[in-house]
């Protein structure tokens, strides 16, 4: 199975893109300590963004079992991401479709809050795809 790329998605223009990123740093003192992995995803959500796409960032943070834990929250990671794209990131304390607003670039809360995700559930992964128009 080839790969696909973002050419195989077409026209985004105007689309909401679900985007799974590695965003998975080291935080200290609730700043992101190395955010080289931030840095890789600007250039592909850089031109998801030219091409006209709104985003939906979605990742993980430590390994919290289902559980919120305050300092795995992902919004140091949106603050350190909307610095490098250079535009607003809104970060969610939340993660349902009516919770998404109509900004550009959106930071869903850590994956990993939901119990759902590291069960491999299929109801969490149908809440997900309701976020966007394309993966």
């Amino acid at each position: 199975m080839a790969l696909r790329t973002l050419d195989d998605l077409g026209d985004v223009a105007g689309l909401r893109v679900f985007v799974r990123v590695d965003f998975n740093v080291p935080l200290r003192d609730g700043v992101v300590a190395d955010d080289s992995r931030i840095r890789a995803t600007v250039p592909t959500l850089r031109e998801l963004l030219e091409r006209g796409a709104r985003l939906v960032l979605a990742s993980h943070l430590g390994r919290p079992k289902g559980q919120v834990h305050e300092e795995l929250r992902l919004a140091p990671v949106g603050g350190a991401l909307a610095s490098r794209l250079g535009r607003p990131c809104v970060s969610l304390s939340e993660v349902t479709p009516a919770s998404l607003p109509d900004d550009e670039v959106v930071l869903l809360e850590n994956l990993r809050f939901d119990p759902g995700e590291e069960a491999n559930d299929v109801a969490f992964a149908g809440r997900l795809a309701e976020l966007a128009d394309a993966y």
